[in-house]
């Protein structure tokens, strides 16, 4: 391998064969060449490194190639040649971000009326077209409206929205998505095949998970890898680039759940930090062999090339059920979301850990939060008792609006491990929209730390709503005010010397202000 030429120059697609992952768009631009349909703008999107600006230099070929206008360009004339060095007189490239000014625009038009020099076509290739000034939309709109036979315009951007509808309506649109990581370590590994680089089939997944979906990316870190291992790359290398935790770390923590060893895990979390680990990565790699675990047992066909060890995944799948797995997970999908609020990543690490501890006992009964174990046991009492749990747990929601209103006239029916049952008033049903359906199970689910589905009933007469008792409440305390009121002496003499009666509309509440 050439070390003066980085990869992802080395490998950029000469023509449209060699894309991978943009079959949608390869196939539209293939079919309107081979048919002769030109149009004379392209609006190509799509995030960073999708191939945006490759698949506009492999249409400029197409169009100028000296074979005719093909689909296939020869890659061997003056012109095909000449652009693939970038040397092609009638392709002028420019990079819209450094010239956004109308002058620059103005400039670049002004040889528009010119035949082409060189080739068939004179392209003009704006990349990231979205950073031109409102000005300079307007002068190339004068342009794109009207262009010279002999003038195609090329358009690349990372963000269509900010173009004028009016140089959008005048575009064909290709939209390139993001690479799936499968498709990405399938290329890298063609590439590692000619270069003759040896390789491990999860180290190109885990790269191809880091590129997020961008060729250009992933190519980037392969060179990176082939530096760092000494062209051999292997999952530790890949992890070390990374920063990834080094999987083997990761078991001691599942073998710490299963044994129920506190201490251990302690002293696990403790090995993290002394090898100098981002405890935020690390929960994202626990939330990642978690999912690993949850596909083998589940749909064991679709856990390959992954990054953990085979039979480490085969093991936890036998030792964990399916739920607890399903609970791990959602717990560390709500400790990752509140670790930025912990007062270290190494706390919020630490007692999402804990809580894992604490919610998945060694045997397989329901679990429920320390506060609700004492009054609810749905394996053994289906029928939830005294509503007396959930004015508590509704207060402890914080819900706000019509969501709090919602939940405070319902009574909890059952509590059970995946499904809550909840009975609502008829009279009240209205409130129970799906919205506001779905706000409540989110906000039990992370409040119980498992996932939860809610099964709304309707019942006609229902008593113990944490509604009727908050009102329940406002009636004894304003009916022992009045009584107060009644019983006093000053009041008693006015209402005996005038006949004066007691206003109920008059009896407020005022708070008392803390001196």
């Amino acid at each position: 391998m050439s070390s003066s030429v980085v990869l992802a120059r080395k490998w950029r697609p000469k023509n449209f064969a060699q894309m991978v992952g943009q079959d949608p768009v390869v196939q539209a631009l293939t079919n309107a060449l081979t048919q002769q349909r030109l149009h004379h703008a392209y609006l190509f999107t799509g995030t960073r490194g999708v191939g945006k600006t490759t698949v506009a230099r492999i249409l400029a070929k197409c169009l100028n190639c000296e074979t005719g206008i093909t689909a296939t360009p020869c890659g061997e004339c003056n012109a095909c040649v000449a652009i693939n060095a970038g040397r092609f007189i009638d392709l002028i490239e420019v990079d819209a971000a450094s010239r956004t000014k109308v002058e620059d625009t103005r400039e670049l038009l002004d040889n528009v009326q010119y035949a082409p020099s060189q080739g068939r076509f004179k392209i003009y290739l704006i990349d990231e077209v979205h950073m031109l000034s409102g000005h300079s939309f307007n002068a190339l709109l004068k342009t794109l409206e009207e262009p010279p036979e002999h003038v195609k315009f090329l358009l690349a951007t990372t963000d269509p929205h900010k173009l004028p509808i009016t140089v959008l309506s005048r575009c064909l649109q290709f939209h390139l998505k993001n690479m799936p990581a499968d498709i990405i370590a399938k290329y890298l590994a063609d590439i590692l095949q000619q270069e003759k680089i040896p390789y491990e089939v999860p180290a190109l997944q885990q790269l191809g998970q880091a590129a997020d979906g961008s060729m250009r990316d992933a190519l980037s870190l392969l060179d990176q890898t082939i530096a760092l291992s000494n062209s051999d790359i292997t999952n530790t290398a890949v992890q070390n680039l990374l920063g990834q935790t080094n999987t083997t770390d990761l078991y001691p923590l599942l073998d710490s759940l299963i044994s129920n060893d506190g201490t251990k895990l302690l002293e696990q979390i403790q090995t993290l930090a002394t090898n100098g680990y981002s405890f935020p990565q690390v929960l994202d790699d626990v939330l990642a062999l978690l999912h690993q675990i949850s596909l083998a047992q589940i749909v064991p066909t679709a856990s390959q090339n992954s990054p953990f060890a085979a039979e480490k995944i085969q093991h936890y799948a036998q030792q964990f059920s399916k739920e607890d797995i399903q609970l791990l997970y959602q717990i560390a999908i709500v400790g990752r979301r509140d670790l930025p609020y912990a007062p270290s990543p190494r706390a919020g690490f630490e007692v999402t850990l804990l809580r894992m501890l604490t919610f998945v006992p060694v045997t397989n009964a329901p679990t429920l939060p320390v506060s609700l174990k004492a009054t609810q046991d749905p394996v053994h009492s289906p029928q939830a008792s005294e509503h007396n749990s959930w004015p508590t747990i509704v207060q402890q929601l914080n819900l706000s609006g019509m969501n709090a209103v919602f939940a405070n006239h319902c009574v909890l029916k059952n509590l059970g491990n995946t499904i809550i049952e909840l009975q609502i008033d008829p009279k009240y049903a209205a409130l129970a929209s799906d919205t506001r359906q779905a706000n409540l199970t989110a906000a039990l689910t992370s409040y119980l730390g498992r996932t939860i589905k809610l099964k709304i009933i309707n019942v006609a007469g229902i008593d113990g709503t944490p509604a009727a008792q908050q009102q329940r409440a406002v009636d004894e305390k304003f009916s022992a005010t009045k009584t107060q009121l009644v019983e006093d002496p000053l009041v008693k003499n006015i209402m005996d010397h005038f006949g004066a009666t007691i206003d109920d509309q008059s009896i407020k509440s005022i708070p008392i202000k803390s001196i």
